[in-house]
């Protein structure tokens, strides 16, 4: 076996953290499930932006929309992005059905520009899973305030949602609270728990990146302490697992609320670039890599390193941290806020582009139909 496939053993579900048209077209994808053990996909607005600028594989279907009246750039990129998830989605549904529903999801971002709308968010994640209508899609919400209000109310409706943006312990808590409120909901309206999934997106490496700087140069915590926040998130997962309340929920169905590791690209190149994979290795987590770190990783990634029995040692790395004076929970907060104003402006750019593009496709059109 490879050493993906070893990873795979270990217990780490090994997902893309990309999916474009290039990559479905050119049967990347589809190799990267059958040899490098890839079993999920996952997208943002800041994926589909580059993949539907900076190709034109895209243009035939543009001018599909613009032919027959469709103008607004929002529902163009609909069209476009959403048939990308349905044949990613039917690429994995042989994984999905081989897992029993714990495996096999491609996920989908809800519009970035309803991360402050938990109303807003609910309708658009139930119109999203209407259009695809796959059984293994994941609609993506960020862990503000109204997302979290949104993960429960569409728990409760049996939406399967990964939770993305999360930074900090405190906001994990609360996901893990939102979904298990929802599932208690489903369960007193006597509908089934076993055909809701949820991940929980623990974004990794842009910890390190903020947290760095504010350390001295010589610290022995630089480049530690985002690995030692996503430990210790899985260290509260598996007390979830082992609490009353949670074994109660999983005796009438319920799947639990994987880890996933997201942001895991090495973004400080004095580090290894693997280390946001080989560091987090354990039982039942997900890992979604771009590319470049998933073939790093088949290269040269190390499965005999793993996370450790010890449960109190991130907890103390965390501790000495605090000794610093360095807040981290300002410091997570701060990112969850650029986290989502980063894919609301990605989103904003995407639609321009996508605007643009159509314009100038719709030219070809009008002089089409004239000739």
């Amino acid at each position: 076996m490879n050493r993906l496939q070893h990873l795979q053993r270990a217990g780490v579900s090994i997902w893309l953290d990309d999916l474009s048209r290039e990559l479905l077209d050119d049967g990347v994808f589809a190799r990267l499930i059958q040899d490098l053990a890839v079993t999920g996909a996952t997208s943002n607005p800041t994926i589909f932006a580059k993949a539907i600028a900076d190709s034109d594989r895209y243009d035939p279907q543009i001018r599909g929309a613009i032919a027959a009246g469709t103008s607004d750039p929002q529902e163009i990129f609909f069209e476009l992005a959403l048939e990308d998830v349905r044949r990613g989605a039917d690429m994995l549904r042989a994984v999905y059905e081989l897992s029993d529903g714990s495996d096999g999801f491609v996920s989908f971002e809800c519009t970035p520009d309803l991360a402050e709308d938990a109303e807003a968010t609910v309708k658009k994640a139930l119109e999203i899973r209407k259009r695809i209508d796959v059984p293994n899609l994941l609609t993506k919400v960020a862990a503000t305030d109204a997302g979290i209000t949104a993960i429960e109310e569409l728990t409760a409706l049996g939406v399967s949602v990964n939770v993305t943006l999360l930074f900090s312990l405190r906001r994990y808590q609360q996901a893990i609270g939102a979904y298990c409120r929802g599932l208690e909901r489903r369960v007193g309206a006597g509908k089934p728990l076993a055909d809701v999934f949820s991940v929980a997106s623990f974004f990794v490496s842009r910890v390190d990146v903020a947290v760095d700087p504010r350390l001295a140069p010589d610290s022995p915590l630089r480049g530690r302490i985002a690995i030692a926040s996503a430990q210790f998130a899985y260290v509260r997962y598996l007390e979830v697992l082992e609490g009353f309340l949670w074994k109660d929920l999983a005796a009438k169905g319920a799947r639990p609320k994987r880890p996933l590791w997201a942001s895991t690209g090495t973004k400080n190149r004095t580090y290894s670039d693997v280390r946001y994979v080989q560091e987090l290795i354990a039982p039942g987590v997900i890992n979604t890599m771009p590319l470049e770190t998933l073939l790093a990783f088949f290269g040269h990634g190390d499965v005999g390193a793993s996370m450790g029995a010890d449960r109190d040692a991130p907890k103390r790395l965390l501790n000495e941290l605090a000794e610093t004076n360095v807040d981290l929970h300002a410091i997570t907060e701060e990112l969850e806020q650029a986290g989502v104003d980063s894919f609301r402006d990605s989103y904003r750019e995407l639609l321009s582009r996508i605007e643009a593009k159509a314009t100038e496709l719709s030219v070809d059109v009008r002089e089409h139909a004239h000739v």
